[in-house]
C-alpha cells in the first residue's frame, strides 16, 4: 500500500502529516494571527524577497504567507517555493490555490535527490539561500520517520539554505496521539519507541537552531492548539 494514504477509516491516520483536509480544521487565517512582523528580517532594498515552505499541503496557508509578505515588503516580488511529499496535494493546491510567483513542487526533503530541486530553484534564482523559510508543524513527522538524528539533520539542512526560518514544532504530547492513532488503524512509527528526544522536543529544537549563526528573535504565545511560532535568524 502507499505509505503517503491514510491506514484504515481514519484520514487523521498518516505517516507524514499529509492530511486531507487540513485546513478545515486548522484555519490559515488563525495561523497568520501569531505572526509578528518583528520575526522577518529588515531590508531597505527593494530586491526580490525568496520563501520556501515546507509541507505546504493544498496551499492555503502558503498564499495567507504570500499575501502576510507582501505587506511586509511591499516593494519586492514574493517569491514561494512550496512543497509537499504527497503528489495529490500539490496537484490540489496547483488547481486550487494558485498565487503569483508561486512554484508547487512534490518532494522530500530528507531527500537528497529531491534537495537538488532546490538547490537548482535557488540557483535559477541567483541566490545561494531562502530569504525565508516556513516550517509549520513538520518537525514531528520529520522526528517520526527518521528518528533523532534525522531531526537534527532536517533542523541543519534548513538552516544551510536560509537567512530567516519561521517554525512551529509540535509538542510530546502531539507524538502521542499520533502514534495511538496510527496504532488503531493498525500501523506503528517503528522509531518511535527508540526516540531519546521526547519531553524536551522544543528546546532540543531550539538548541539545534541557535548552533553557529542562527539566533532566536522571537517567539509567539501558545496557539489554540498549544503551538508556538518561532523565529531565528542569522
Amino acid at each position: 500500500m502507499n505509505e503517503l494514504q491514510f491506514l484504515g477509516s481514519d484520514p487523521g491516520a498518516v505517516k507524514h502529516g499529509n492530511f486531507i483536509n487540513y485546513y478545515s480544521f486548522h484555519s490559515p487565517a488563525q495561523r497568520i494571527t501569531n505572526l509578528h512582523d518583528n520575526m522577518f528580517p529588515a531590508t531597505t532594498t527593494k530586491e526580490p524577497i525568496l520563501c520556501l515552505d515546507i509541507g505546504c499541503n493544498t496551499g492555503e496557508l502558503t498564499k495567507e504567507l504570500q499575501a502576510y509578505i507582501k505587506k511586509i515588503y511591499t516593494e519586492s516580488d514574493i517569491y514561494f517555493l512550496a512543497v509537499d511529499i504527497d503528489q495529490t496535494l500539490i496537484q490540489r493546491a496547483k488547481e486550487t490555490n494558485p498565487c503569483p510567483y508561486t512554484t508547487y513542487e512534490t518532494l522530500n526533503v530528507m531527500d537528497e535527490a529531491d534537495r537538488q530541486v532546490v538547490k537548482k530553484y535557488l540557483e535559477d534564482h541567483g541566490k545561494q539561500t531562502f530569504d525565508i523559510t516556513f516550517c509549520f508543524s513538520v518537525t514531528m513527522w520529520i522526528h517520526l520517520n527518521n528518528g533523532d538524528e534525522g531531526l537534527e539533520q532536517f533542523l541543519q539542512y534548513i538552516k544551510s539554505i536560509s537567512t530567516t526560518i519561521i517554525i512551529e514544532p509540535q509538542p510530546w504530547n502531539c507524538y502521542r496521539n499520533a502514534q495511538k492513532r496510527i496504532k488503531k488503524s493498525g500501523s506503528t512509527f517503528p522509531l518511535y519507541e527508540t526516540l531519546k528526544i521526547r519531553s524536551n522536543v522544543d528546546l532540543e529544537i531550539e538548541n539545534v537552531m541557535i548552533q553557529n549563526g542562527h539566533k532566536k528573535v522571537y517567539e509567539s504565545g501558545s496557539s489554540s492548539w498549544n503551538r508556538k511560532i518561532q523565529s531565528y535568524t542569522k
